[in-house]
C-alpha cells in the first residue's frame, strides 16, 4: 500500500436496492481511474453483490474488501415491537479473511430469518459469537454511538465504545468520520475524536458513498422516491441532507480531513490488513449418502413423497397416480444426481390432469402479493 492515499470503505452500490445508484464496473473503473488501491463494498444489510463484486475487482486488477453496512437491533434481535424495534442501528463490518468471510455471511443470513422486522437486523449476541476476522467502524450518523452523542448521552457513547473496541479487539474497530456538510456531523466528529482520544481508539475517514459523481445526487434522490412512493415535489419528504455522498477523490477527502491525516491513513491500513481469497473455480456440491435401503433417486423420490403428504395432507393429489409417485420425476435423475436438469424438474402428466379449479387461486389471496415492497428507509448511511 502508498505511504498516501485513500481507500473507499464505505460503499454502496446497485444493491443497496432503492438507495444505491452505483453500478458495480463503474465503481471499481472509478477507483481505478483515481488509482486507488483497494475498494469495499458494504450494501445495506445484504451481501447481493458480493461475488460480482469481487470478480469485477479481481479483472481490473483492483483489491476488493467485501462488508456490509448491517441493522444492529437496539434489543435483541428477536424484540419486535412497533414504535421500539424499528429503527436499528448502522454498523460496518468489513472481512478481513476467509473466516470472517464466513461470519459475515453467517450474521447477514441470520439477520434475514431470525432478526427481520422491516429490515434484516442483528444483535450484539450475535456479533459476539461471529465477530472472528471482522473489522467494524462505528457507521455513520445512524450509528449508535452518533445517536448516543447528537442525544447528548456522551457516557453511554463512551461505554459503548470500550464495548465494541473490546469485543473486535482494538485492531479491529474504529470510529468512523463523516462529513457531508450536514450540521449534526461536527458534533458528531468533535466526540468521536475525544472519545478515540480518551480510549486509544484508531479514526477513520469513509464518506458512505451511494452515488458515483455529484451530479448524480438528483438521479439517487429519485431512487429515494420510488422506494417512498413520494415525489420530487413533495417538500416533507424523506432525503439526503447534501449533495456530498458521491465518491470522492483522495484530495477532495484531505481537505475535509486535513485535522484528522490519521483517518485517512486508517483507511490504507484496514485495506492492507483485508485478504480475502475465494476460490471460484471450486464446485461447492454436497457429497450425500442415503440410507442404506436407498440409492439417492429412490431416496429422493421417498423425500419428496413425504413432503407432499406433510404440506397437502387431504390434497386431491393423494391418489395412485401422485404426482410424485410418477417415474417422469424422480427416478429421470441419473447417478451423480442433477446431471439432466431438464429431466429432472419435468411435471409428469398426472399432475396436470388436476380439475381447474383445485389449481385456481382467489384474487384475494394475491392482494398481499401487490402491495409495495418495504427497503430500508433513505438517508440511512
Amino acid at each position: 500500500m502508498p505511504e498516501k492515499g485513500f481507500v473507499h470503505l464505505h460503499t454502496h452500490s446497485e444493491y443497496s436496492l432503492l438507495d444505491g445508484a452505483c453500478k458495480l464496473e463503474s465503481l471499481i473503473k472509478k477507483a481505478k481511474e483515481l488509482k486507488m488501491p483497494a475498494l469495499a463494498l458494504t450494501d445495506h444489510g445484504a451481501m447481493y453483490g458480493a461475488i460480482e463484486f469481487y470478480s469485477l475487482a479481481q479483472k481490473y486488477n483492483l483489491k476488493p474488501i467485501i462488508g456490509c453496512e448491517v441493522y444492529l437491533s437496539p434489543r435483541r434481535r428477536f424484540d419486535k415491537v412497533a414504535q421500539i424495534d424499528t429503527s436499528p442501528f448502522h454498523l460496518t463490518l468489513l472481512a478481513k479473511d476467509n473466516p470472517g468471510y464466513k461470519n459475515l455471511i453467517k450474521l447477514v443470513t441470520l439477520g434475514y430469518l431470525e432478526g427481520f422486522y422491516y429490515k434484516p437486523r442483528i444483535d450484539k449476541e450475535l456479533l459476539r459469537e461471529y465477530h472472528q476476522g471482522l473489522i467494524a467502524l462505528s457507521g455513520c450518523g445512524k450509528g449508535e454511538i452518533p445517536v448516543l452523542i447528537l442525544n447528548n448521552e456522551f457516557k453511554k457513547a463512551r461505554e459503548v465504545a470500550a464495548e465494541f473496541s473490546s469485543l473486535f479487539g482494538k485492531d479491529n474497530f474504529y470510529l468512523e468520520l463523516q462529513d457531508q456538510n450536514l450540521p449534526e456531523q461536527v458534533k458528531i466528529n468533535q466526540h468521536l475524536q475525544k472519545i478515540a482520544k480518551e480510549l486509544s481508539l484508531p479514526l477513520v475517514a469513509t464518506n458512505d458513498v451511494h452515488y458515483l459523481n455529484k451530479e448524480d445526487a438528483n438521479s439517487q434522490d429519485v431512487l429515494l422516491c420510488i422506494q417512498t412512493q413520494s415525489t420530487l415535489a413533495q417538500k416533507n419528504r424523506l432525503k439526503f441532507g447534501s449533495s456530498e455522498f458521491y465518491f470522492k477523490t483522495y484530495q477532495e477527502m484531505e481537505r475535509l480531513f486535513k485535522e484528522v491525516p490519521e483517518a485517512l491513513s486508517s483507511t490504507l491500513k484496514i485495506a492492507e490488513s483485508c485478504n480475502l481469497k475465494i476460490d471460484l473455480d471450486k464446485i461447492y456440491l454436497p457429497d450425500y449418502q442415503p440410507p442404506s435401503d436407498y440409492d439417492l433417486n429412490s431416496y429422493l423420490k421417498r423425500l419428496s413423497e413425504q413432503g407432499l403428504e406433510r404440506r397437502y395432507p387431504h390434497s386431491a393429489f393423494h391418489t395412485p397416480h401422485s404426482a410424485l409417485r410418477t417415474p417422469h420425476s424422480a427416478s429421470r435423475i441419473p447417478h451423480p444426481a442433477f446431471r439432466t436438469p431438464h429431466s429432472a424438474f419435468r411435471i409428469p402428466h398426472s399432475a396436470l390432469r388436476t380439475p381447474h379449479s383445485a389449481l385456481r387461486i382467489p384474487h384475494s389471496a394475491l392482494f398481499p402479493l401487490l402491495s409495495p415492497l418495504k427497503f430500508q428507509s433513505p438517508a440511512e448511511g
